[in-house]
Formats: C-alpha cells, sequence, structure tokens
C-alpha cells in the first residue's frame, strides 16, 4: 500500500459488494477507510492497513470525521433491506446527507452502484429508489460515477437467489409472465472489476451501464441454473390474477423475505438491458458470459469461501437465537456475551467433539452419527486428530474443519450424507470487557428434500444449540488464566 496514494472510503463495507471491494482495493495498493455504525463487526478481517470509523451516512456529525482527507468515495448503502415502510424516501435522505457532507469534506467524486433500467418505464420503488439515490448523490456538486446493473450473479445477491431456489426447489413451475421478461444478468466478478478500475479513471463520471455477454429472460436464466446443476425443469409462464400469490409464494420457498421478494418481483416486469455501451469504450472489463459466471457463482463457497463468510454482513443480534437467511442459506444462529477474553472462548469451542464429546444433548449427536453411517457414511468413527489442537483439514467425527482463524474463527463443513450442505461456524469478537460469541448453522439444501431435512431437525436445534452455547460460555468463563 502507497502511503502517498490519496484516502478512499468504503461505505458499506459489511454488506455483499462492499466486503469484496475492500479487499480488491487493497491489493491494487490503495488506501482505504470504511465507514461502519458497528466497526467491531470488521474487526479480524484480512484487511491489513484498513482504516475503521464509527459512524453512519446519515450522520452529519460522524461522516465529517470519516471523509477528513478523503479523496474518493463508494456509496454501497441501501435501506431496503431496513424498515420497509418509507425506505425510498429514507435512501433518498441518507444519499442526500452524504453528499453534502462529501462537498463540505472536499471530497473529489462518489463512485456508486445502481441499479439498470429505463427512468421513463420502471414498474418498481426498488429500482426508481437506486436511481434517484444517484441523482441525489450529485446534487451538492460533487461529481458522481454511477454503475447501473441488473441481476448481479453471484451467492448472495437477493434477486439471482430468488431465481436459484425457486430453480432448486421447485421440478414444475407455473410462473408470473414477468419470466418473459429480459435481463441482463452480469458476474460479480465484473462489478467488483468496475468498480476497482474506476480508480484508474479519477476524472471519470456520469452514469455507466453494464451488462454480461448475454441478454436473457429470467425463464431462460432459470433453466441456465438448472442446466449447470444437472436438474430438469419445467417452467410455464401464464397470467397469475393476484400478484400477492406469487410474492407469499416466494417468501415460502426462498431466503427472501416477503419484504423484499415482493420490490424484487416488481422490478422484475421492468426489462434491464444495457442500451449505452460507453462503459465498454471506457473501462477493460469484459463482461463474461451468464453460463460462466454461474459456474463461478456455484462454485464460490468451495474456491473462496473464506474471503466471503456467511456471517459478516449480518447484522449483530440481540442476546439468544435467530432463525433466518442469508446468501442462499438457512441459518440458524445464537449469540450470548461471555465474560472471558476471545483467546478463552476460541479454546473452548476447538475442543468440540472426539472423546471430549458434544455438549447438550450428546446422545443425539451419537444417534445421528449412527444415521449416518445407516445411510453409508461415516458417522462418527473419526473422532478428532488432537483433543484441543485444531488445524484446516482435520476431521471432527462427520465434520472436516474448512476454516480456523487463531482466536477469531471455527467453521466445521458437515461430511455427513444429507440432501444439501451443512456447516456449523463459531465466532468470537471483543466485546466489552469480555467477547461476543456466535454459533451459526448454515444449510444449503438441495430440492424440496433438502427443505424438508432441515425443518425436520430444526425443533432438535432448539435443545442441542442453545444448551451448547451455555456450556461454551461457561467454560470459557471458568478456564483460568
Amino acid at each position: 500500500m502507497d502511503s502517498g496514494r490519496p484516502l478512499i472510503l468504503v461505505t458499506g463495507a459489511t454488506g455483499y459488494i462492499g466486503g469484496r471491494l475492500v479487499p480488491r482495493l487493497l491489493a491494487a495498493g490503495h488506501r482505504v477507510r470504511c465507514l461502519s455504525r458497528n466497526p467491531d463487526r470488521l474487526a479480524g478481517r484480512p484487511w491489513p492497513g484498513v482504516e475503521l470509523v464509527k459512524g453512519d451516512v446519515s450522520d452529519e456529525a460522524s461522516l465529517a470525521a470519516a471523509l477528513e482527507g478523503v479523496a474518493q468515495a463508494y456509496y454501497l448503502v441501501h435501506a431496503m433491506g431496513e424498515d420497509q415502510a418509507d425506505f425510498r424516501g429514507r435512501d433518498l435522505r441518507q444519499a442526500t446527507i452524504f453528499a453534502e457532507a462529501c462537498a463540505r469534506a472536499g471530497v473529489r467524486r462518489i463512485t456508486y452502484l445502481g441499479g439498470l433500467g429505463d427512468a421513463d418505464r420502471l414498474h418498481s420503488d426498488h429500482l426508481a429508489s437506486r436511481q434517484e439515490v444517484g441523482t441525489a448523490l450529485g446534487s451538492a456538486g460533487v461529481p458522481v460515477l454511477e454503475f447501473r446493473a441488473a441481476v448481479i450473479v453471484g451467492s448472495g445477491s437477493a434477486s439471482f437467489e430468488m431465481i436459484r431456489h425457486l430453480t432448486e426447489r421447485l421440478p414444475f413451475m407455473i410462473t408470473p409472465r414477468w419470466v418473459n421478461t429480459r435481463c441482463q444478468p452480469i458476474g460479480v466478478r465484473d462489478v467488483l472489476a468496475y468498480l476497482v478500475e474506476a480508480q484508474e479513471h479519477p476524472d471519470v463520471s456520469g452514469i455507466y451501464e453494464i451488462g454480461g455477454a448475454d441478454v436473457l429472460d429470467y425463464r431462460r436464466m432459470m433453466l441456465g441454473y438448472a442446466e449447470a446443476r444437472g436438474l430438469r425443469r419445467v417452467i410455464i409462464p401464464m397470467n397469475v390474477p393476484l400478484p400477492i400469490l406469487s410474492v407469499l409464494w416466494v417468501d415460502l420457498l426462498t431466503p427472501i423475505p416477503i419484504a423484499l421478494a415482493g420490490p424484487l418481483m416488481e422490478g422484475m416486469r421492468t426489462e434491464v438491458v444495457v442500451q449505452d455501451f460507453r462503459a465498454l469504450e471506457t473501462f477493460r472489463v469484459r463482461p463474461m458470459p451468464y453460463r460462466e459466471a454461474l459456474k463461478l457463482a456455484l462454485e464460490r463457497l468451495d474456491e473462496d469461501a473464506v474471503e466471503t463468510t456467511w456471517a459478516s454482513s449480518l447484522a449483530g443480534e440481540p442476546e439468544g437465537m435467530a432463525l433466518g437467511s442469508h446468501e442462499g442459506m438457512l441459518l440458524e444462529r445464537h449469540s450470548r456475551h461471555v465474560k472471558a477474553r476471545p483467546e478463552a472462548v476460541f479454546q473452548a469451542f476447538c475442543a468440540l467433539g472426539g472423546e471430549n464429546g458434544w455438549p447438550a444433548g450428546n446422545f443425539l449427536w451419537q444417534m445421528r452419527g449412527w444415521m449416518d453411517r445407516a445411510l453409508g457414511g461415516m458417522g462418527m468413527r473419526r473422532r478428532r486428530r488432537h483433543p484441543r489442537e485444531l488445524r484446516v483439514g482435520d476431521p471432527v467425527d462427520f465434520w472436516r474443519v474448512e476454516a480456523l482463524e487463531q482466536d477469531r474463527l471455527l467453521r466445521l463443513r458437515s461430511e455427513m450424507k444429507l440432501d444439501g450442505r451443512a456447516w456449523l461456524q463459531f465466532t468470537v469478537r471483543p466485546e466489552g470487557e469480555g467477547s461476543r460469541l456466535e454459533q451459526t448453522a448454515f444449510f444449503e439444501p438441495h430440492g424440496l428434500l433438502g427443505l424438508i431435512y432441515w425443518y425436520t431437525v430444526l425443533p432438535f436445534h432448539w435443545f442441542v444449540f442453545p444448551g451448547m452455547v451455555r456450556t461454551l460460555k461457561r467454560r470459557a468463563e471458568t478456564t483460568k488464566d
């Protein structure tokens, strides 16, 4: 990193795009500062040299401190995932406050990722809000470089995950006619390439439409996904008399909640295809075809899991349990404050399994191992290499250590016979005079059988997992220095 380079501020660094953009800016040698309402959520990321500043894009005082000395700013904040009552108005107010703060601080340009679509033919508040924010960011006179994209192909993108889960779980689909709407999906790696290369063109501003190499409709996108996964799917478009029924169906079958599914499905009625090709003339990025972007998205969990941990952009949970979904995963998360140092908590969860057993419902763990053996799996026979120490690749009963970060994270990948893929992740971070322990079970179901499996075992989780977290808390707090 060149200390003489201009300072870049990234907002939304805990989010889907921001969390991937920061390490790429660092790799290109840029100086980066991140603005977050909770910088603790970014602590421990492998981002050497990044400045973490606490603040909010709607708070003028915190923005003044965050923007001090900043030459370029990325605006990657969106209010739609929060309170839905007035997300469009809140988006507009936040963008206006940020724009005025940038003008006062002397920021030379704001780079923003917005939504594609003809402004005169938009059919959703979601797309309209994305474009209104771009206009608001330029309202105080600071130049704005606005990239406009359609569906971003990558695990975690809400619209892509909706398509993905509908295709996975429904062999036969009667769909609204919006599946015939044309779209130009773009791979997340190409989006990030545009955002990073923007720094090589500090004087470029205006709206640049970006899209992948293929123009498809949503039906062909779903069938393309099915082909990549070796699935046979039948999709029949027809008029749906009550659109809310489609939204409720998506809410039931996918990780996308109804508050997001409605705006996203409204947006799918709007054709989102690149009409202005100046991005290809100005930037070196040559977007990949949909098939290639899809292949990379499906391989991401195996090839790029450490870079994009699933829990990283989840908002901090209150004490207790939460059910939900994130980046295509069904999840169950338990969180506790522990009156012990992170090292003690880390040691506690790294000692699970093997001869040490599993606290809370150890018999249920053993029974699950017997079931796995009956299905031709390994079961619990492998135990573990060492009673306390772990390294990446180690077996732990029917789990395998996929990721290990000292005094911060342990992620175990299931090797049981399942209709899907499962992980059990433990993280710890400093909190006050103690630590915050989070235990998350992730499950990626394959088809309806996978979905049935998750909801079948969920009642057992509610007994086993809270007890395990309580035991880990107790063990860490009673560990002697």
